[in-house]
């Protein structure tokens, strides 16, 4: 059953190939993988009927799965040797067309994300990690010749970062931060952050208490896990600073309430996206009739790791434990230093421009109305771009990107607006705080740029069809679940998006899941749990990996907003996102596949989390700032 699922993923980069002729266009991926099952089309100016037409790939001849008048599609080719194949269109025995195409060793297909994971950390520098693993990627891409070395080096620059910087998504996320840091930097020369934090001290007093409202903020932002990620990291970070919480705490409370909330809340910029891709998934199973949002409800149950790692937020905010290299990092804070000293070097000479002057007025009002601003601004966003008749109907298809461009900007001018309207700046020195400001966001548009040249390597190498091949055909019913959340982990992990990482698998998953099913003559109600856990672990998989990936976009978001080392973020997160993704496994997912209820199966992985977490984490200094 894999392999004619797993075609479907060879289209998702398929690339047009040049023909011999005007009337034959082959769509072809730009590179296969041997033995791993990819699907082609070919375009043609006359009517196909009555025509016999086959297409031949190194030797191997296919009949066409499918026609119409202008197009051939075909499914399940497979190709077992390495280098540049011959392929033909071959109508009445006669060749009529013809390319090539390249395949290479299907392993290779995951080395560039893991290079550069690896790299990365071992460097501990994100960017020449990155860099590298896009060189290797594109290297296996031109072929792995003394030649492609060179021309793939020109590559990484002409081709896959510009098509990453001039992606519209992208540009608009790159926009948005952009003008937030912009927004933050006007607020911060104003004083207002500085009333801001000021107010702030009776609700935060200590560090639980810092902790506990970081994480009480990033659950209230729930609707999209950009504008939380941002709004909450930049809102809290002097709070934090002054009650001695380090920076990669804060990133963690950042980046730990950000997808998981958004990927479970009932309307958010995430759930149109789910629901839609669980509506097309399902519309091909003949006896499988539920309406695509009840299935997501009910999957909802089922999602053991964003239920568990938002219950662990608050139990860490609360417990004043940590353990690995998070406890290091809080002793460091209490001692002084919320940042490790290499980032608190770097930040310094960001950070002089950005400083009130001593007659500056600390008005808290300044730094809360633009904030305001620019959450009511994304919330109105989503619903001016919005239609339909539910409120679900309209958050699902509204345009996020567009909400977060305008509520950024809005923001942005009301800022700056009020320092002028006070003359506490001039409109020049609101102007130079305002690049200040997106200064400081400059790595970190360097690294979301790589970080995306690599993911669109990863779907140029079909790594996630890799990934998913090494499922097998043989796969007890009560395991599937637990199969989906690896394989989901290990896309978004290499690919270093979840939501590409759903993209991907939900059309694969959902039949999958089905067929195994409908094998094990267990295609009935009685069994509509399996599907619902596979779902959910397509989700909860993805946010797993993409809280772990170096390359995350998030995760760089996280650590740009909290003015984090990004490696520093990655290395103390990353044991935390693994203890409670591993209790939502082996105590949630695999029991629930096996018959135990949802319910009962989160009841017990809590319980059993905080079982763990108070027999392995360890009591911070006093909780109070400054102590050691």
């Amino acid at each position: 059953m894999i392999p004619r699922i797993l075609c479907l993923v060879g289209l998702l980069a398929a690339l047009p190939a040049l023909a011999d002729t005007d009337a034959f266009q082959f769509e072809l991926p730009q590179v296969i993988l041997n033995d791993i099952p990819f699907s082609a089309q070919i375009r043609i100016a006359a009517p196909a009927d009555g025509i016999d037409y086959a297409l031949e790939v190194n030797g191997q001849k296919y009949k066409p799965a499918k026609s119409d008048d202008d197009k051939l599609i075909f499914e399940d080719l497979t190709a077992a040797k390495t280098g540049l194949l011959p392929v033909r269109l071959i109508q009445d025995d006669a060749t009529v067309a013809q390319t090539e195409i390249r395949s290479i060793a299907a392993w290779l297909s995951i080395v560039p994300p893991l290079l550069g994971i690896l790299v990365a950390l071992f460097l501990r520098s994100v960017v020449p990690a990155l860099f590298l693993g896009v060189w290797v990627g594109a290297w296996l891409v031109t072929g792995l010749s003394f030649t492609g070395l060179g021309s793939s080096l020109l590559a990484v620059f002409h081709v896959h970062v510009r098509d990453a910087f001039a992606d519209p998504d992208h540009a608009a996320i790159m926009l948005f931060t952009l003008m937030i840091g912009g927004m933050v930097g006007i607020i911060f020369k104003n004083g207002g952050m500085e009333g801001l934090v000021a107010k702030t001290s009776r609700w935060a007093k200590t560090p639980r208490q810092g902790q506990l409202v970081t994480a009480a903020l990033g659950t209230v932002i729930f609707f999209d896990d950009y504008s939380n990620t941002m709004v909450v990291g930049n809102a809290m970070r002097p709070v934090t600073d002054r009650l001695g919480i380090s920076r990669e705490k804060l990133a963690f409370l950042v980046d730990a309430t950000a997808a998981p909330i958004a990927c479970i809340a009932l309307v958010t910029t995430w759930v149109g996206y789910e629901v839609g891709l669980i509506d097309a998934a399902i519309g091909n199973l003949a006896t499988f009739n539920e309406p695509a949002y009840l299935v997501y409800i009910q999957s909802i149950g089922y999602s053991f790791y964003p239920l568990l790692m938002l219950m662990f937020v608050f139990l860490i905010a609360g417990s004043k434990r940590d353990f690995g290299a998070m406890a290091k990092a809080e002793r460091r804070a209490r001692a002084g230093h919320v940042a490790s000293i290499d980032s608190e070097h770097a930040e310094m000479s960001e950070a002089q421009d950005l400083l009130p002057g001593d007659a500056t007025p600390r008005r808290a009002l300044n730094g809360i109305i633009p904030i305001i601003v620019l959450i009511a601004g994304v919330v109105l966003g989503l619903l001016a771009t919005g239609e339909g008749e539910t409120l679900l109907e309209i958050i699902g298809s509204s345009d996020p990107y567009k909400a977060l461009m305008w509520s950024s900007l809005v923001a942005a001018l009301v800022a700056g607006t009020l320092t002028l309207l006070q003359r506490i700046m001039t409109l020049e020195e609101t102007v130079m705080a305002w690049c200040a400001g997106m200064k400081m966001m400059f790595l970190a548009m360097i690294v979301l740029i790589l970080a995306w040249s690599l993911a669109s390597l990863t779907e140029i190498l079909h790594t996630a069809g890799f990934l998913v091949s090494i499922l097998g055909d043989a796969i007890p019913i009560g395991l599937v679940p637990f199969s989906v959340f690896l394989i989901a982990a290990l896309t978004a992990f290499s690919t270093g998006t979840s939501w590409g990482a759903m993209g991907i698998l939900l059309p694969v998953v959902v039949p999958l899941t089905w067929a195994i099913l409908d094998a094990n003559s267990a295609a009935d109600p009685a069994h509509y749990h399996i599907m619902y856990s596979a779902i959910a672990c397509v989700l909860s998989g993805a946010v797993w990996g993409d809280h772990c990936s170096p390359i995350s976009d998030t995760t760089i978001l996280s650590s740009m907003a909290s003015r984090c080392n990004h490696i520093d973020h990655v290395t103390t997160q990353m044991p935390y996102a693994l203890v409670v993704g591993t209790v939502a496994l082996l105590v949630g997912t695999i029991p629930v596949g096996f018959g135990m209820p949802w319910w009962l199966g989160l009841v017990i992985s809590a319980t059993a989390l905080c079982a763990l977490f108070f027999a392995i984490g360890r009591v911070a200094p006093a909780d109070e700032p400054g102590s050691g």
